[in-house]
């Protein structure tokens, strides 16, 4: 196969690039320092939550204005994000260069914050809102070097009396400009023979007064690194870099004329083939690298982690491109964001042969995400059901893992059961929004006690699968809602299998880190880390209390909201109330008997004692015998001890274990299904 022809847009730009021989273009992405702070999160769940929504949404503001910043969740779990690029880069090369930002800043989580200085910019994430933080003296830090060979200026004490004039110019330039202009200097300054260079800059959050406090403490702190050819400041609200060398992107000024018009002309010529050279050897490059990543299919990425993982990405079959999944979502456009889970953001996409299908994105590129990343196309590539999202193809050979699915028209099934999508606080100003603009109402109203009951069977179903019925026995430990997904017919499909665990049949259960959504997690779980398909099953009871009700599990603080729903709708059932437990959109006295067997169904799957839960095939034959009139005796629900639930969700695992001060459960330890 010959080598592909160079593009005339892609020649005509390299040619144009090299008629500027005086202009400089680098995204300077080399890695100038990164710290991660000492705390370990306190909800490593709820972090992740956020976490990757605010790293997206940092990326995005950043990539369309050289700066910009986001906060996603609420209280103490809240990720602040902030990233900027140095004002001398250009629109792309502050994509290119906060693209490594992106890349390498994750690799400090699950610590509550991090910093990452590259020489071109800059990111950052915490816990807390830092925004307007100029020092801080506990990461602060100065770093002093040598470039390459060099040794040293030829006379030292005018080199150190030149890079102190050309940061005290830089730092009053950068500190004059400060407010809402992106507080910025660049320059030189000569001593004798010796010349020093610096660049000064303060992120765009911070007001003059802050910015010209840290670049006074940045000079301060790299002046006496001279005569070292080299020195950077890295500090929480300003970098500071002074050289022997002129390292900043700069326009090409009236100056250039000054060689003549006969240097001119030979520089353009120069540049001309020097341009045509530098096409053809991309082109060449560019066809190697097709070929070579025809071989290895999805396995580039994972390579650099061994154990194997590439050999059995390999035996799956996956051979999905990175670059072609770019293209199909048409370069992540954030209006085929299809929605945000805690491990990244999925989009909908076209493939070159019209098939529509859903890809998956995850940019967390460390050896725990691509476990996860690895730990999804392993199980579900192995199981095959009516009622589980089906795969299709993985990407791993570009700086993003990606995962593509089959699409599903109607998303997933919050959509269609709580109204408006929001939480109690909020909800007035949502409906004030729907019926001003119109907005499509009808999911919820579409959603008919038969389709819910339909939903409600095929969940189980699907479950029943994983549990015992597939070759792999599969825990998901992450059931909700927003993890299945309606088909046009509005059948289910589980999908999100990054927590999923498999076992075999000789092992009864497994001890494990806690991890899955608050709210849906059966009490011996959050306790003891002990992890059975009864797990699952108290999952499952949950969301079919919220296929009932029409009402989220979890409250506005995301927190212990599935014990509120369990104690609403165990007290209705005890006064035998139906019509005030099914959702009042749907409720007729036609389903009552049928509506209240369900209940029983969700209820007995939320028992506290795991062993009085049934099997998930025992739950598909009680849906499918909904007729029979079959006893089901319950015992109270589990009603954690919130306040100990929240000490482990903050780290507090292993003290309260320790301590035997686990969280109490009250309710009857028996209950008994008859015919059990």
């Amino acid at each position: 196969m010959a080598p592909p022809q160079p593009r005339l847009g892609l020649l005509a730009l390299a040619i144009l690039l090299a008629l500027c021989p005086a202009a400089s273009a680098d995204p300077r992405t080399s890695v100038a320092g990164q710290t991660c702070a000492p705390g370990t999160a306190v909800s490593g769940s709820t972090l992740a939550d956020n976490f990757v929504p605010a790293m997206d949404e940092l990326n995005t503001n950043v990539s369309a204005h050289g700066f910009g910043t986001s906060a996603v969740g609420s209280g103490p779990n809240t990720v602040f994000g902030l990233g900027q690029c140095l004002r001398d880069l250009s629109s792309v090369d502050c994509k290119l260069c906060f693209a490594e930002v992106r890349s390498l800043l994750p690799k400090c989580y699950p610590r509550v914050g991090g910093r990452l200085y590259l020489d071109g910019c800059f990111g950052r994430y915490g816990n807390y809102s830092f925004f307007g933080e100029a020092l801080d003296a506990a990461t602060d830090a100065r770093v002093c070097g040598t470039e390459g060979n060099y040794t040293g200026p030829a006379d030292p004490r005018a080199f150190e009396d030149a890079v102190r004039a050309v940061l005290a110019n830089v730092t009053a330039a950068a500190a004059a400009e400060a407010p809402g202009s992106q507080g910025f200097g660049a320059g030189s300054a000569a001593v004798g023979a010796a010349t020093a260079f610096a660049i000064a800059q303060c992120w765009e959050s911070l007001n003059a007064t802050a910015c010209a406090q840290c670049l006074r403490a940045a000079s301060d702190a790299v002046a006496p690194c001279a005569p070292a050819t080299e020195a950077r400041a890295l500090f929480a609200g300003c970098y500071l870099r002074y050289s022997t060398r002129q390292f900043w992107n700069v326009n090409a000024t009236a100056g250039s004329d000054s060689s003549g018009h006969s240097g001119i002309l030979w520089i353009l010529l120069g540049s001309f083939l020097g341009a045509f050279a530098i096409v053809l050897v991309i082109a060449f490059l560019a066809w190697k690298k097709r070929i070579l990543s025809r071989r290895k299919g999805c396995n580039s990425f994972i390579d650099m982690y061994g154990d194997g993982l590439s050999v059995r990405i390999a035996q799956s079959s996956l051979s999905f491109k990175y670059e072609e999944l770019r293209k199909t979502t048409n370069y992540f456009d954030p209006s085929n964001k299809l929605g945000q889970g805690s491990y990244g953001a999925v989009y909908k996409a076209v493939l070159p042969d019209g098939k529509e299908v859903a890809v998956k994105r995850l940019f967390l590129n460390t050896r725990q995400w691509a476990d996860q990343f690895f730990n999804e196309v392993d199980l579900i590539s192995q199981v095959r059901h009516k009622n589980l999202v089906k795969l299709l193809g993985c990407s791993m050979n570009g700086p993003e893992s990606l995962l593509v699915y089959e699409y599903y028209f109607n998303k997933s099934l919050d959509l269609f059961l709580f109204a408006y999508g929001c939480q109690p606080a909020t909800c007035l100003l949502s409906y004030l929004w729907v019926r001003m603009f119109k907005k499509n109402t009808s999911r919820r109203r579409n959603l008919t006690w038969d389709l819910r009951v339909d939903i409600i069977q095929g969940i189980a179903e699907g479950l029943s699968y994983l549990h015992g019925e597939s070759e792999i026995r599969i825990i998901h430990r992450d059931i909700k809602a927003s993890n299945i997904l309606l088909d046009d017919k509005l059948k289910p499909k589980i999908t999100d299998f990054g927590l999923a665990r498999a076992f075999g049949e000789e092992v009864t259960h497994l001890t494990t880190g806690v991890a899955g959504t608050l709210g849906y997690m059966a009490p011996e779980y959050i306790v003891h880390g002990h992890l059975t398909e009864k797990a699952d099953v108290f999952s499952y009871g949950v969301l079919v209390l919220e296929i009932v009700t029409g009402k989220r599990c979890s409250n506005s603080n995301g927190s212990h909201g599935g014990q509120v729903l369990l104690t609403k709708v165990w007290k209705h059932y005890k006064d035998n109330r139906v019509e005030m437990i099914v959702d009042r959109s749907i409720y007729e006295d036609s389903i009552r008997d049928e509506a209240m067997h369900i209940l029983q169904i969700g209820l007995l799957c939320t028992q506290a004692n795991p062993d009085d839960r049934p099997t998930m095939g025992k739950v598909v034959e009680l849906l499918r015998n909904h007729r029979n009139a079959l006893e089901i005796v319950l015992s109270d629900p589990p009603f954690l001890n919130v306040d100990a639930v929240e000490d482990i969700k903050e780290g507090e695992h292993s003290r309260l274990l320790s301590s035997n001060s686990a969280p109490s459960l009250s309710g009857s330890s028996r209950s008994y299904l008859s015919g059990r």
